[in-house]
């Protein structure tokens, strides 16, 4: 199988790349930029090629030139702090529109886009999010674009007779995220000794190692499941065990404090109920929340060491 993977120098995407080549895929990959300029090395198991997505001509030229077999769609904006609300949601809305309508008009035939939980109505009195039965009703732009571009994909999948499924990614950690993300900022703070100070942290989310999301995305798309499933851990945990599981395997946790206010309609629950994943794409993740926590917290050391901050610039 042929697949292109858009966003592969990305948060999530490298990591989904690589699993597929795992699998045996013929992977070809687009990115802005050459890899080795965000860090990842151009390995012979990939085609890379460079390009914007949000350029017509570039959409054209590459769903033309690859002629894949599936696409698995993870480039969307991210720019952190920011892609809640941006308008760019809307630009990039448009233009993966018009790279699936390419790629199904090319003789694609599996199609595979990267969503996010909040797609879904977040309530103060639902804590588990299932595929099949809790609402979706976004708060965010980011969400609301999301949910459109899986509805006109689920419409235009039916009548083009293609398969399609829809990942909805709920919380990822791990190297590279950016560092002013929960995770890790706390993992980099604790590396240098410094004071970590988070909000009280009573409220339950779903981490995921984000090789773990990777992987999971991979073996979807290699699979025949169609339709929208989470990919989470199934399992909720407090942000503030999350920031005192660092803490102790940094060995500091007398640097940890909960005095930050709590953002504005911050929800106490959202966790993923991992059915679909579990049992009919039949994927498990291979780390515990301790084991990735522990992997990120060494990793950022290491870039400590180094030099480096990380790359942080893609979700």
């Amino acid at each position: 199988m042929r697949v292109l993977v858009t966003g592969a120098t990305g948060f999530i995407g490298r990591h989904a790349a690589h699993a597929l080549v795992a699998c045996g895929a013929d992977v070809h990959a687009v990115s802005r930029r050459p890899p080795i300029a965000t860090g990842v090395p151009a390995e012979s198991g990939i085609v890379w090629h460079e390009g914007d997505l949000l350029r017509e001509s570039v959409r054209a030229e590459l769903i033309a030139r690859t002629k894949p077999d599936a696409l698995l769609h993870c480039a969307w904006y991210a720019e952190h702090g920011l892609f809640w609300h941006s308008p760019e949601n809307i630009r990039w809305l448009s233009a993966s529109l018009d790279l699936c309508l390419r790629f199904v008009e090319c003789g694609g035939t599996r199609l595979l886009v990267s969503g996010t939980c909040a797609e879904y109505e977040w309530r103060a009195d639902t804590g588990v999010y299932r595929e099949d039965s809790s609402a979706t009703h976004p708060a965010t732009l980011y969400g609301v674009t999301k949910l459109a571009l899986s509805q006109t994909l689920a419409a235009l999948a039916t009548e083009a007779r293609v398969s399609l499924a829809w990942g909805r990614l709920f919380w990822l950690y791990g190297p590279d995220e950016h560092p002013g993300r929960l995770v890790a900022a706390a993992a980099r703070a604790l590396a240098t000794g410094t004071r970590f100070n988070a909000t009280e942290g009573r409220q339950v989310r779903d981490f995921l190692h984000v090789a773990d999301a990777g992987a999971a995305l991979a073996t979807l798309l290699m699979s025949d499941v169609r339709g929208v499933v989470n990919i989470g851990s199934g399992e909720g945990v407090q942000v503030r065990d999350v920031v005192l599981r660092l803490a102790a395997a940094a060995g500091r946790p007398d640097l940890c404090s909960f005095d930050k206010p709590v953002p504005a309609r911050e929800v106490p629950c959202v966790t993923a109920d991992i059915t679909r994943l579990r049992d009919d794409v039949g994927f498990a993740p291979a780390r515990s929340l301790q084991e990735g926590l522990d992997a990120t917290l060494a990793w950022w050391r290491g870039q400590l060491r180094a030099g480096t901050q990380g790359r942080g610039d893609r979700i």
